[in-house]
């Protein structure tokens, strides 16, 4: 992300948002990030993608629970492998409308799903403040493009080092 940053002459006052790059800048984005992961075979990428509108109603009142399943999904299975996990979610991705925190799920998963001694630790900070969440902000804007605006090119070059899930496609 430094790197884009300075090749682009972005400000790092401002935190550069996918919808707002020229395709130039993402296609740099989606060819750096390839590069990382094939320099680096111990960095995983995932992302998961719903089809929202066969997304059930009675699933779709509170979208933050599928939020937080799907990081289930994406995550719990690697997290089991560490003593203790920090993760550094975006902060709105904390409570869902039962009060229940994407901490307080994943954490009795690991525990009593997994049966794993597991400590999560969750960081939250804001995308501006953190070139990790801005990371995987831009990956999902690759992601997003190639299934809701029919932009595949981007998606074509990462495609090889992203472990993608589909739900509710079929």
């Amino acid at each position: 992300m430094k790197a884009l940053y300075g090749q682009f002459r972005w400000p790092t006052s401002v935190e550069r948002k996918w919808a707002d790059m020229p395709q130039r800048e993402r296609s740099a984005f989606a060819a750096a990030a390839r590069k990382m992961c094939e320099a680096h075979p111990d960095i995983h990428l995932h992302a998961i993608t719903v089809k929202k509108e066969k997304v059930e109603d009675h699933i779709q009142r509170d979208g933050n629970k599928l939020y937080n399943y799907m990081i289930r999904l994406a995550l719990l299975d690697r997290m089991c492998s560490y003593e203790a996990v920090t993760m550094v979610p975006d902060p709105r991705s904390i409570k869902v409308k039962s009060g229940n925190s994407l901490h307080d799920y994943l954490q009795t998963e690991l525990w009593f799903t997994k049966s794993v001694k597991t400590e999560l630790k969750t960081s939250p900070m804001d995308s501006k403040d953190c070139l990790g969440i801005q990371f995987a902000d831009m990956l999902a804007g690759v992601v997003q493009s190639n299934f809701e605006d029919a932009r595949a090119a981007d998606f074509a070059v990462v495609k090889s080092v992203v472990r993608l899930n589909c739900l509710f496609f079929g």
